[in-house]
């Protein structure tokens, strides 16, 4: 018979319970499979397969005591004593690159942008029957999201020596110690990190509480549990509350915590008090919070940027969510088309012109400085807003135009560029080899992270990497971090666009038209010019095929040159000695 204090365990954990997961369960094809085409429909085994991969990478990024259920079989129960010097739990979670740092800011921005997108294009996860795997890695994140969140005014921002853990470089097992714990708090503040992980937890409790914006989307994935919800919102809640009314003040939060300046500072809080109360507004039913947001959005001269989206800056998915919101609920008093003519300005810069970005050769968008250290990341999340504005859109001829623009910026990612390379780790056999990620590497020698082991030990699968330069160029080098670093923000935008493919896509992704050989035929000769390598700073070096043309070029421009002198040789003389020339 059952005694009450079991029927309160039983009934708590069926009430978090989380959506079972398949068995068997799903794995990653070899890079192979994705020069393959498909028989094409809807759901595109293709997209399928590539949206499970890209929730497949998350999983290799885990921190902490590892669950039965794990997948990724090369790795390791690793970090389980973070939290010890603070006399806290801080274990789990995920590493935020290809390093072993654990931080709360582009974490929090990751599970956002990947909630948010969820609850627009939720039922793609369900059609590649990838959503039991998209609770699973939304759970691992936010669960410790909830434990570095000690206490109502206390926020653990980053777990891990920056300087330490660069210095090493090796596997999962051999982690160095100590592994430091740094928190924001009442009298240390920080506005950016409380805001940022207020957003996180909110834009998740709408998704776990089917709050959809519109039928113009597909709707949430089916993952709704009503208690994990309102878990996840007593937290943003709280977070907001210490953001905006800490005892010290509002400030940056490496203020507070010079260490996180090192990998993830921030510029600002602005936009994260606004986005917070966005989707704090949307999950509370909560007119004075849109109003509230509107009021950040003028306090800090949010509408003069016109930069890019990512775990720094916001500031361009505002216009985005503050029309979803006042289309869906013109009560809370947002003006719709306001708020498209916003939106409309920074997008018209990007696809027509006129914005800080601009297209290189091979048609990335890029961005001078923040593309620098990873040319993809704001080319993706372009597009991923692109496609959510796309149904909000105010012509038909912008919604086919922002449509067309994101397509071609997720074909270049997926292998339509120069280089002929999917920037995906395991998509196709001209994915990259060499990801730079310390425990995907096999190596254990830093001063020999290139050659030791000469191949990979084990493939990231799923992982989006930095991506190529200016000039279109990747030159798959395991040390060049800003090519081929993996990071949880990276791979973010793309699941969204994968489960919107998978909902309206019957063609495939366009590397399964790239044969093994295609990136060795392009790959460029000497080396990079980034942040990790100067010695190729004297400007672009080609492939031996763009040689030879180099080569054929200043033969047909000298010809050119000779006839033009004979051009100008004959008017001369005919001028000269002709009266009516």
């Amino acid at each position: 018979m059952w005694t009450p204090l079991v029927l309160v365990l039983v009934t708590s954990w069926r009430a978090f319970a989380q959506v079972p997961l398949p068995e068997p369960p799903f794995l990653p094809q070899n890079a192979s499979a994705g020069a393959s085409p498909s028989s094409a429909g809807i759901p595109n085994a293709q997209w399928s397969s590539l949206l499970g991969n890209l929730l497949y990478f998350y999983e290799a990024q885990r921190s902490g005591k590892l669950p039965s259920t794990n997948r990724v079989k090369w790795r390791n129960d690793s970090a389980l004593t973070d939290g010890q010097d603070v006399k806290l739990d801080l274990t789990g979670g995920l590493y935020d690159a290809g390093d072993y740092i654990k931080c709360t800011f582009p974490l929090s921005f990751t599970v956002m942008s990947i909630c948010w997108g969820a609850t627009d294009f939720g039922k793609g996860y369900d059609l590649a029957n990838q959503t039991p795997y998209l609770d699973d890695m939304l759970r691992w994140s936010l669960n410790w999201l909830m434990k570095a969140h000690a206490a109502n005014n206390t926020l653990f921002v980053q777990v891990a020596n920056e300087e330490v853990d660069n210095a090493y470089w090796g596997g999962d097992r051999n982690i160095p110690l100590p592994r430091p714990s740094y928190q924001i708090n009442d009298t240390s503040p920080g506005t950016d990190a409380a805001a940022g992980t207020a957003a996180a937890f909110a834009a998740c409790s709408n998704l776990y509480a089917n709050r959809i914006f519109s039928n113009s989307y597909s709707g949430p994935a089916t993952l709704q549990n009503a208690t994990y919800a309102a878990t996840l919102l007593q937290h943003a809640q709280q977070l907001f509350t210490f953001a905006t009314s800490a005892s010290g003040g509002q400030a940056v939060y490496q203020h507070s915590v010079p260490e996180v300046g090192k990998a993830y500072p921030s510029s600002g809080y602005g936009d994260e008090l606004a986005i917070a109360a966005l989707f704090l507004s949307w999950a509370t039913n909560s007119s004075s919070l849109y109003q509230q947001a509107q009021g950040y959005w003028q306090q800090y001269s949010l509408g003069s940027y016109d930069g890019v989206f990512n775990w720094d800056n916001k500031t361009p998915g505002l216009p985005v969510l503050f029309a979803q919101i006042a289309q869906a609920n013109p009560s809370f008093g947002g003006n719709a088309s306001t708020w498209q003519t916003v939106a409309e300005k920074y997008f018209d810069g990007i696809v027509y012109g006129g914005g800080p970005g601009y297209q290189t050769r091979g048609g990335l968008l890029y961005y001078n400085g923040d593309s620098d250290d990873a040319s993809l990341n704001p080319s993706l999340n372009a597009a991923m807003l692109l496609t959510r504005y796309v149904p909000l859109a105010s012509t038909q001829s912008r919604r086919n135009d922002y449509w067309n623009y994101a397509k071609t910026q997720v074909n270049y990612a997926l292998g339509n560029n120069p280089m002929q390379a999917p920037y995906i780790v395991g998509a196709n056999p001209n994915s990259p080899q060499n990801p730079h990620s310390a425990m995907a590497s096999g190596g254990n020698n830093i001063s020999e992270i290139n050659t030791s082991p000469p191949q990979e030990a084990y493939v990231l699968y799923g992982g989006v990497v930095g991506g190529p330069d200016k000039y279109d160029r990747f030159f798959d080098i395991r040390a060049d971090w800003p090519e081929t670093e993996i990071a949880l923000d990276y791979n973010a935008p793309m699941l969204t666009l994968a489960a919107m493919h998978v909902l309206n896509d019957t063609a495939d992704p366009f590397y399964t038209s790239l044969k093994a050989g295609a990136y060795d035929s392009k790959k460029p000769q000497g080396m990079p010019c980034d942040a990790a390598y100067t010695d190729g700073c004297g400007g672009p070096q080609l492939s031996q095929g763009g040689k030879i043309v180099l080569g054929v070029i200043p033969g047909l421009t000298g010809l050119a040159i000779f006839s033009l002198l004979g051009w100008w040789a004959m008017v001369s003389f005919r001028r000269e000695h002709d009266p009516l020339y």
